[in-house]
């Protein structure tokens, strides 16, 4: 039987996710939230896409570039 090596990467990053869900899941991506001056403590809450609706941010272009942070890094 053969897997494919999309079976053993880490789950998409859904728009849905709280911050906090995202750091709980890929704790890598708070290089990128801190790099675009999304609050990971205090905003830790709201969602994803309201985060980047709120900061003036590309959800998708975030989205992107949150999924292609290696775990780990």
């Amino acid at each position: 039987m053969h897997r494919s090596a999309n079976q053993n990467a880490a789950p998409a990053i859904d728009a849905g996710w709280s911050i906090n869900e995202l750091l709980r899941r890929r704790p890598e991506s708070v290089a990128v939230l801190n790099g675009h001056g999304i609050d990971t403590c205090c905003g830790g809450a709201r969602s994803l896409a309201d985060a980047a609706r709120e900061d003036g941010l590309d959800l998708a272009a975030l989205l992107a570039e949150l999924d292609a942070t290696p775990e780990g890094a």
